[in-house]
């Protein structure tokens, strides 16, 4: 990719890589770079900084600053007002354990702020896994477990306790922060997209000795890991995935769709201590409050047997308020001694990478320079996918199990067990089954109207009792062609947490649930329905009748024609290869990378 007269945005950009990034950028001259970061007052230092370096290669710079995993209504609370708000708390729960919508994706800070300046390019240097792992979960899950140990749970500080470790749910907030990226990436039709990770223990292992003060193994530091990398897993799912938003799923698309790649996914992960970003002089100050300086030279003798008061008055003075000494600034990291930094960068330690080394790795990947650096392309080149022994012995599945049905004494059909999952695929699997009985072939359904189609398959409904009991013991609904009856039962074995989306909404139907139910859990039986397989069994047919392997490969789709069942030289009804192909082209959930 040319980097000349591109917007980049730098999320994180007031850090040390970011700040990095941005000057390593400016020698590509794109035409604007937009630094993210946290405050105004970080991001104007930082503008400050990098302004004059700007202006040399005539290229603009701006700022923006907010909180990217916050609304856009909650930029510039207080944290204490979060610790304090109980509507606050059910707030953030719900954005983050509730379904993703249009509007919990809308009101994100981070949506608004890729759609306000549409990047073609976005470097994130924010060490995600930190601000998502270090909310100490074990010591919320500890209060919650002791009000439950004393029985206490109806006491008051139970309900606060809990929204509490909900807040601190690191996978949830994980998951919804990339959802939310995904759509914004989307939305502001970013090409490429380049994350700055983290190892979480600066390439060290279990045994790492650094833990900022914690126990040791740490918890919250092994945390930490575990999230940066179920996030670039998550990013790997992200370099597979088409361009398209995964809102609105019920809504209707056309079957004539090819899918296009989504923007180009990659992670550098730097596996050192990142340093440094400045050295100075000054007061040492923890978590922005500065340390006093203390005094004594009378011991205490150890009170063995009695309660050890280490905070009790008159024991020591403040000689100062603040000390200043010699620091190296190693930005989120805080500030370590120079001696702290010896060890911690000493050979067989952590050891150190510079941020302009990170920076350059970065921008050549993003030029399309192999550096080998990519963990998102080093992953998509070692993971195990398809194999050619696989596909055959899928082949003898479904000849065996046509033997198995005709051989055997069997209840029910193998159409679906609700056991795979989501109900859309069962519904569209006994759609098609429906439609099969009936009409045996693809083209046979072409030659009846929707209408006829409907009464078609309400008689197979009720003729075909095994595929019925089996459609309606699983969960299923049938929505009969009139759209005004359905055909359901209420199953007494099952508990509320198996109940489907339809079961539970029932008594309080409305026009948008039930269209968000024939998409996903009813199997409808509609004429509308009906054109719609009409127009899906046309196009796998225009993908059968066109393939021409004479003329290339390029001329064959997903689809072989001496491949596909035949009956009476037709092409017949396959549930699991139509199914599949309204997942791969309607759906959009065709895969991009084998």
């Amino acid at each position: 990719m040319i980097l000349q007269g591109q917007r980049v945005m730098i999320l994180g950009g007031t850090g040390q890589v970011g700040q990095a990034v941005a000057l390593r950028m400016f020698r590509e001259r794109p035409a604007e770079v937009v630094l993210v970061g946290l405050t105004r007052e970080e991001v104007d230092a930082a503008m400050e900084i990098l302004e004059p370096e700007a202006q040399t290669w005539g290229v603009v710079l701006r700022g923006a600053w907010g909180d990217v995993f916050a609304r856009v209504e909650h930029q510039g609370l207080p944290r204490r007002r979060f610790l304090e708000d109980v509507d606050l708390q059910k707030a953030i729960v719900q954005d983050v354990l509730g379904e993703l919508t249009r509007e919990s994706v809308e009101r994100a800070f981070l949506f608004r702020l890729l759609v306000e300046h549409t990047p073609g390019v976005v470097v994130d240097t924010i060490n995600t896994a930190t601000a998502v792992a270090y909310q100490n979960i074990y010591h919320t899950a500890s209060e919650v477990f002791a009000f439950i140990q004393k029985g206490k749970s109806r006491e008051s500080g139970f309900e606060e306790a809990v929204l509490r470790l909900l807040m601190s749910l690191s996978i949830p907030q994980l998951v919804r922060h990339v959802q939310i990226l995904w759509e914004a990436l989307m939305a502001a039709g970013t090409r490429v997209y380049v994350k700055v990770g983290t190892t979480g223990t600066g390439g060290m292992g279990l045994n790492i000795p650094y833990t900022h003060g914690e126990e040791r193994p740490s918890r919250m530091l092994l945390s930490k890991s575990a999230l940066a990398g179920a996030h670039t897993l998550l990013l790997l799912l992200a370099s597979r995935s088409p361009r398209i938003s995964f809102l609105d799923a019920h809504a209707d698309r056309s079957v004539h769709w090819e899918p296009r790649e989504g923007p180009v996914i990659k992670e550098v992960k730097p596996a050192a201590l990142i340093a440094w970003k400045g050295l100075g002089v000054g007061p040492i100050a923890r978590g922005g409050t500065p340390l006093p300086l203390y005094d004594s030279r009378e011991p205490a003798r150890l009170p063995v047997g009695r309660a050890f008061r280490p905070l009790a008055e008159g024991r020591g003075e403040v000689v100062q308020d603040r000390f200043v000494s010699v620091y190296v600034d190693t930005g989120e990291n805080g500030v370590f001694s120079v001696e702290e930094t010896k060890a911690i960068t000493n050979l067989g330690q952590m050891e150190v990478v510079t941020p302009e080394e990170i920076a350059e790795v970065v921008v050549h990947e993003i030029l399309g320079r192999n550096t080998g650096k990519d963990v998102i392309a080093s992953l998509n080149a070692s993971v195990m996918g398809p194999t050619y022994r696989g596909g055959m012995l899928v082949e003898e599945v479904d000849r065996w199990a046509s033997e198995a049905a005709r051989s055997q004494e069997v209840d029910v059909p193998s159409i679906a067990f609700e056991i795979l999952g989501p109900p859309r695929l069962s519904k569209l699997l006994f759609e098609a089954y429906f439609l099969k009985q009936a009409y045996a072939t693809l083209e046979a359904t072409l030659e009846a109207s929707p209408a006829e189609m409907s009464r078609a398959l309400e008689d197979v409904l009720f003729q075909d009792a095994p595929a019925r009991r089996l459609l309606l013991s699983i969960g299923l609904a049938a929505l009969l062609p009139d759209g005004e009856r359905l055909l359901y039962v209420s199953r007494k074995t099952a508990t509320f947490r198996d109940l489907k989306d339809w079961e539970r909404g029932l008594e309080s139907l409305t026009p948008a649930a039930m269209a968000r139910f024939r998409y996903a859990e009813w199997v409808d039986l509609t004429p509308e329905n009906m054109a719609r397989w009409q127009e899906r069994f046309r196009e796998v047919l225009r993908m059968l009748q066109t393939a021409d392997p004479t003329r290339g490969s390029a001329c064959v789709g997903d689809f072989l024609p001496s491949r596909w069942p035949r009956e009476g030289g037709r092409f017949a009804i396959d549930p699991g290869r139509l199914v599949a192909f309204v997942f791969s082209y309607e759906d959009r959930g065709r895969r991009m990378l084998r």
